[in-house]
């Protein structure tokens, strides 16, 4: 069986996603293969298992993982570098702004200026950082765990 190419590369970017994982977080990687029958390349995803003890990184988040010396296990291949990206808090690498949806956070507020801003438009100056609804509506940052068995009482963090 080859190896996935994922697990060749020494460094990766990739999009955390949940995991039930101890001590480790999931993430997906897009690479472009190409089809040899029409010379295009084509979005492919695979995932990988990546060493986080601190749980630096939240569902969503845009990690840098890099590979590591000696497989932790036969799952865990790679350990978190940094936390490039937090979720819903993207920033154009080249110029330093903030982006929203493709457009500049700065183009979008000088043409609501222009033409006037629409009453329920969202305001990012005014919003809190991320976070701020845990335990409320966000529950991300609470461990799961696998539900074997329905035992009567109300497990809301099981899987």
């Amino acid at each position: 069986m080859a190896l996935q190419a994922a697990t060749k590369s020494s460094m990766l970017l990739g999009r955390c996603v949940p995991s039930l994982k101890q001590n480790a977080s999931k993430f997906k990687i897009k690479r472009l293969e190409l089809d040899t029958n029409l010379l295009m390349y084509f979005g492919k995803e695979e995932f990988v298992y990546a060493y986080d003890p601190n749980k630096i990184c939240k569902t969503g988040d845009v990690v840098l993982i890099e590979q590591l010396p000696t497989r932790m296990t036969r799952l865990i291949t790679h350990a978190v570098k940094k936390v490039v990206y937090p979720l819903g808090d993207i920033t154009d690498p080249i110029t330093g702004k903030k982006v929203v949806a493709g457009k500049y956070r700065d183009f979008v507020e000088s043409v609501n200026k222009v033409y006037g801003e629409k009453e329920g438009a969202f305001k990012y100056d005014e919003a809190p950082p991320r976070g701020w609804q845990e335990d409320k509506k966000d529950f991300t940052h609470v461990e799961t765990y696998i539900k074997y068995h329905e035992s009567g009482k109300d497990d809301p963090y099981a899987v």
